[in-house]
């Protein structure tokens, strides 16, 4: 059992540990499209104080990015090192990203959990996280596809 954990917000400096500690995540969705280093960096850039760590045993522990677009939060990547879970370490950053959520005026905020991660599909029905009836869709912005919609001359 971790002697002391610490919930601090998530900084760029954070991101190889995290980096780190979201490779060892089963059924975890890690892209190359948006989880590099200048990717993250623009995330907490945007969204400041909204991202959490867990540290214990000094190491990072846990992590979550969590942001808003102004009108709801997400939460993004949410994960505790297996050796250190159902300490309620998960609970607590969960807990912070919500209440910094609050802080700025957000009502409600959501998540995609794959369907694969039943770890983490478990932990968010046992705190009382409703799934949603909600299709997601998702678009990759690269130059091809906004061609498609823009025109070659544009």
């Amino acid at each position: 059992m971790a002697s002391e954990v610490k919930i601090d917000p998530m900084t760029v400096a954070d991101y190889d540990e995290v980096r780190a500690l979201w490779m060892t995540i089963r059924g975890f969705g890690i892209r190359a499209l948006d989880d590099s280093r200048e990717d993250i960096a623009r995330f907490i850039g945007r969204n400041p104080t909204t991202s959490v760590v867990a540290r214990a045993d000094g190491k990072i522990v846990g992590s979550i990015l969590c942001g808003s677009d102004g009108r709801q939060g997400a939460l993004y990547h949410v994960c505790v090192a297996r050796e250190y879970r159902r300490q309620g370490i998960g609970t607590r950053m969960v807990g912070y990203c919500m209440q910094r959520l609050r802080d700025m005026g957000i009502n409600k905020v959501g998540l995609i959990a794959f369907t694969r991660n039943d770890v983490g599909n478990a932990f968010w029905k046992q705190i009382g996280w409703k799934q949603s009836d909600v299709n997601y869709y998702e678009f990759v912005l690269n130059e091809k596809n906004i061609t498609r919609f823009i025109g070659e001359d544009q």
